[in-house]
């Protein structure tokens, strides 16, 4: 009887000791089960984007060279003209004040003529008779030419006070014409406007505003932390706000030298030459954007950047890479370039290892979703 309390005991005490060190494994194992990604051969570029808009390679604004009032218009936004078109005609409106000087410069020099008619006359007369020599009278001569100059000059520049032009010229300034071809883009007067001449103190009043269409550019800015990056001649991909599901080349043709500062950062202007398809109509100042490449490795091996973790100190990154059964180590790697969503590895890893997924949640169990149903 001793000998079966003594095996009942022992028994217990067994059972006790193998609950015991059931529990403890069954607590020491994670709840979470981790997946895990190996790294790939994938092609990487990585990329910006730069918003701006499209407008014409050259834009000619037309100003007048004479002041006067917009007598009439012969074109209308959106027209194609040739160069050489009348675009619009004006009517001159003379300053009353220089219209009175030239009038009175006319005058003198009508009198100074006079005056000179007479003593050619006289000195003529005296040449005859060989009382003056050929010297003295060519004098005079010179004299009175000088005198009927100056009243031509003076008729002429009154005329052009007048009417705009003298002579009656073959291109007279009060008709505009078209400088070079191309689209009225703009024309910013109307009829009955009054306009200011083009001249060394003031730049004149737009009739109109020219372009060829054909000849279009992208103009974005970059910021000064990319733009080291670029290269004139690197090709772009062109996006229009108001085409959809269509994009056009281009050709970065032009970096600004110069930066200017907007909103604490600094802005460098870029253009480049747009290769327009002819089944698409491009309006000036279309909002657009334009992909860059600034940088592309082919057949490099690469991670998903949600692998990746930082040292909280050092900022360097890491992986867990696994080891046993869900035991990973930490494993320090030099990363390259990244597209945001994939990171090239340069070292620290290979392509064997298999990688730690973190955002790995646990599981949900049976009976949590039916209390869940029923709380519902």
């Amino acid at each position: 009887m001793k000998i079966l309390k003594y095996i009942g005991i022992a028994a217990v005490i067994l059972g006790a000791l193998f609950a015991t060190a059931y529990f403890i494994k069954t607590n020491n194992k994670s709840v979470i089960e981790y997946d895990t990604e190996s790294a790939i051969i994938t092609d990487i570029e990585k990329k910006t984007v730069v918003t701006g808009k499209v407008i014409p390679e050259d834009e000619v604004e037309i100003k007048p060279q004479i002041q006067g009032i917009i007598e009439g218009l012969f074109v209308k936004e959106g027209d194609l003209v040739q160069t050489g078109d009348l675009l619009a005609k004006i009517k001159v409106v003379p300053n009353e004040q220089n219209l009175n000087s030239a009038r009175g410069r006319l005058q003198n020099s009508k009198i100074v003529l006079n005056n000179a008619k007479i003593e050619f006359d006289r000195n003529q007369d005296l040449l005859k008779k060989g009382i003056i020599s050929r010297q003295q009278f060519q004098n005079v001569e010179l004299q009175y030419n000088q005198a009927l100059q100056s009243v031509s000059n003076a008729e002429s520049d009154l005329e052009i006070i007048r009417s705009g032009s003298a002579g009656g010229a073959a291109s007279a300034n009060t008709n505009i014409r078209a400088t070079v071809p191309g689209t009225i883009l703009e024309i910013p007067v109307e009829e009955g406007f009054q306009v200011i001449a083009s001249n060394s103190f003031n730049a004149g009043t737009t009739i109109a505003t020219i372009a060829d269409m054909k000849k279009m550019i992208f103009e974005g800015k970059v910021d000064e932390a990319e733009v080291g990056k670029l290269r004139v001649g690197m090709p772009l991909e062109v996006n229009l706000g108001a085409i959809e599901d269509q994009s056009l080349d281009a050709e970065l043709k032009f970096i600004a030298p110069k930066g200017n500062e907007e909103q604490g950062a600094v802005q460098f202007i870029i253009e480049a030459d747009l290769f327009l398809n002819d089944s698409l109509f491009i309006r000036a100042g279309y909002s657009a954007n334009a992909s860059l490449v600034l940088e592309r490795k082919d057949s490099i091996m690469a991670i998903s950047e949600a692998l990746l973790q930082f040292d909280r100190e050092t900022e360097k990154p890491y992986v867990q890479v696994l080891i046993g059964e869900q035991e990973f180590e930490r494993r320090d790697v030099e990363i390259g370039i990244s597209d945001g969503v994939n990171v090239e590895v340069v070292s620290g890893i290979t392509m064997e290892d298999k990688i730690k997924v973190w955002n790995k949640t646990e599981p949900i169990k049976k009976g949590d979703e039916e209390s869940e149903e029923d709380n519902d």
